[in-house]
């Protein structure tokens, strides 16, 4: 399931899709591959594109935003600080108290099922902040 802000054009995945085509070097390599570890992660994941074209991925609520810059991919995790890192995937915006990003270099990997148990967490602490409808 794919939304857009508008809702006219192309779908949200359509133009994640054509994000990654236009950077044609590694940056649009490991958005590709971060993006298909989310969808593994989270088969439910709803893709968005917001904020003059940055890819989102959200499941009750933002789990995270891809970003592309000259020398980084950076993925920002809506309630990252609240989120458990074992591993230690996140490497900047440590200082704030919601927000937590984790940037990656051209050459650089990332731990797969860390970043997918990252992406799981986000979910459960989404679903757990959504209001209960209550019974009549």
């Amino acid at each position: 399931m794919t939304h857009t802000d508008t809702g006219v054009g192309a779908s949200a995945a359509e133009q994640i899709d054509r994000k990654i085509a236009e950077l044609g070097d590694w940056r649009g390599e490991t958005l590709a591959a971060l993006r298909a570890l989310i969808k593994v992660a989270d088969p439910e994941v709803v893709e968005a594109m917001k904020w003059m074209g940055t890819p989102v991925w959200e499941h009750d609520g933002i789990l995270c935003t891809g970003e592309t810059y000259k020398a980084k991919v950076k993925l920002t995790f809506a309630k990252g600080a609240a989120l458990p890192d074992p591993a230690g995937l996140f490497n900047a915006s440590l200082d704030g108290n919601v927000r937590r990003a984790i940037d990656i270099a051209e050459g650089e990997q990332i731990d797969a099922e860390a970043f997918k148990a990252l992406i799981a967490a986000a979910v459960a602490l989404n679903q757990s902040a959504k209001p209960r409808k209550r019974a009549r």
